[in-house]
């Protein structure tokens, strides 16, 4: 018996290990190749659906389709709608381990060329070395033990039916179905390659060991199983990766249970299909018909609600990011209610505040260009604005006061100047990306003192219980001082060739920004006090203060 079981190990080892070098093989010969197609075939559904079955089929992995699916949205190339039919499509593409197995394993003498092949790749790999030759002799040999792996299963199998025959632990009641399917499962999960499950499969019942319709259930136990692999891959990533994810798991969840609700129908219609077309079929081949007929069907329950499927997992794993890009104040119940619209209003421009200000201190700290936090916060702002701008244009539309109602484009202003900001904050970690520095200790210090004193302007212009209109205007001003007087001194120094000319642009292009940073912290600061004193003074109408930004 441990003979039997270091023959089935070895096997599966094999079969693994085949499946591995022909997997990252191929990948790494085609180079680029298959993230072009991926990225280029997903004008349609259909085209999507034809290139994540066709890229899965030809590396064996539908993981590695995963993985770059996921990488493709992440990075803005893709989006969500088209990278899910590249999931479906990818489910269709892994039924070819089965279509493998069922054709060339049992329909050929596999030593006739796995060895052969064997031999082949390892010699494209050694002379071939590290380049694409190489990658093709590792996905040959690959080929070749993937088959030796089958052989020695096959092989296994034959031997042990008569002591192994599960038929005796089968019976018509859904519980023994449901067992096999988990069974298909846990094998798969322990694995982690639903390929070597489907060969354990279709050898077993090639032999005799399991009846059609177990074998049938353990194939969709083990297309279940495969979710375990993404699901494990993105516990700790992104927000894309997740919902990708579980695409992957609800698409192959209720493809499983619709193919075992209709698993006897399935199983006849193919054999009787098959015994039409060819006067009947091994049980291989009906199995493998059968694994990527439910996956078809999968494909074609779910495309009629593809875009509901999209709006739901944009909702699902919301990242730090998309959380704070969403108003929190906003609420549409309250656009009616004048006081109530006002603070909402307030409240969410602070936020929008505080994002700016922490874009521009984040900035001025930077010495290697727009982090992704800086690009980020960006996006998070963008989507503020237009937020606040809708919500502006709710309020003109409802019975406002007059007074309110003249206030409402200092609002759009305040948004205007924080959008400002952080495009200045951009520019800034982008200039302060040059290392080049004038070699002078008098003017690197004045230069340090003007970030210094930027970082303080934009600071002290936060909404909280400190705020000083008085106080940001004339930090201001002294700061604008002190950009007139540093901006003579670098032309001075340039005159007399003590700095670069190009040197000096770049410092007057940093400063101005950083001026200008100052300066539209202080008119959006200006703005919102008068918004807020708005707040106050509406329900006595109070004057407000008309006085225009410093």
């Amino acid at each position: 018996m441990l003979i039997i079981f270091g023959k089935i190990l070895g096997g599966i080892g094999l079969f693994l290990l085949g499946m591995r070098l022909m997997t990252d093989g191929l990948r790494y010969a085609a180079g680029r190749t298959l993230a072009d197609i991926l990225a280029a075939s997903t004008a349609t559904r259909l085209r999507g659906i034809l290139a994540g079955a066709g890229i899965t089929a030809v590396v064996q992995s539908s993981s590695a389709v995963t993985v770059a699916t996921i990488g493709f949205v992440n990075a803005g190339i893709m989006d969500m709608p088209h990278a899910l039919t590249l999931i479906y499509g990818s489910n269709i593409g892994t039924t070819m381990t089965g279509w493998l197995v069922a054709l060339v394993g049992f329909k050929f003498k596999i030593s006739i060329f796995a060895l052969p092949a064997i031999g082949i790749g390892m010699g494209l790999r050694i002379f071939g070395h590290e380049g694409h030759r190489g990658g093709i002799g590792d996905a040959i040999t690959g080929f070749g033990i993937f088959f030796l792996g089958i052989a020695i299963l096959k092989g296994t199998f034959a031997g042990t039916a008569a002591h192994w025959n599960l038929a005796a632990f089968s019976g018509n009641s859904p519980f023994y179905i449901a067992a096999y399917c988990g069974a298909g499962f846990i094998m798969t999960l322990l694995m982690q390659s639903s390929g070597a499950t489907l060969a354990i499969v279709l050898t077993a019942a090639a032999a005799g060991i399991v009846i059609p319709r177990d074998a049938a259930a353990l194939i969709i136990g083990a297309n279940l199983g495969t979710t375990s692999t993404a699901v494990l891959a993105v516990l700790d990533a992104t927000a894309n990766a997740r919902r990708l994810a579980a695409a992957h798991v609800i698409f192959n969840l209720v493809t499983g249970i619709v193919a075992l609700a209709i698993l006897p129908v399935m199983l006849l219609l193919i054999t009787d299909t098959l015994t039409m077309i060819e006067g009947g079929a091994p049980l291989t081949t009906i199995l493998a018909v059968f694994h990527t007929a439910f996956n078809v069907m999968g494909v074609l329950i779910f495309l009629p609600f593809h875009h509901r499927l999209v709006t739901f997992l944009g909702k699902k794993f919301k990242t730090a990011e998309e959380d704070e890009a969403r108003p929190r104040y906003l609420d549409r119940t309250v656009v009616t209610t004048p006081v109530l619209a006002i603070h909402a209003l307030g409240m969410e421009l602070a936020r929008i505040g505080a994002i700016a200000i922490r874009m521009g201190k984040g900035a001025i700290s930077s010495e290697t260009g727009p982090s992704p936090k800086l690009k980020a916060d960006r996006r998070t702002i963008a989507t503020l604005i237009e937020a606040t701008v809708e919500f502006c244009g709710r309020m003109q539309r409802s019975n406002m006061p007059e007074t309110l109602d003249q206030q409402l484009p200092n609002a759009i202003r305040v948004s205007g100047y924080y959008n400002d900001m952080s495009q200045l904050a951009l520019e800034v970690a982008k200039l302060q990306r040059h290392k080049e520095a004038p070699d002078i200790p008098e003017l690197a210090r004045e230069l340090a003192h003007f970030r210094r004193a930027t970082v303080n302007n934009i600071t002290i212009t936060a909404s909280n219980d400190e705020f000083d209109l008085n106080r940001c205007r004339l930090e201001l001003e002294k700061t604008r001082d002190n950009y007139r007087r540093i901006k003579g001194d670098l032309l001075r120094r340039a005159s007399r060739d003590e700095i670069r000319v190009s040197v000096m642009v770049r410092l007057l292009d940093l400063l101005a920004r950083l001026r200008r940073l100052a300066e539209q912290a202080v008119k959006a600061a200006t703005y919102l006090d008068r918004l807020k004193r708005l707040e106050s003074n509406l329900e006595h109408d109070d004057p407000v203060d008309e006085q225009g930004p410093y």
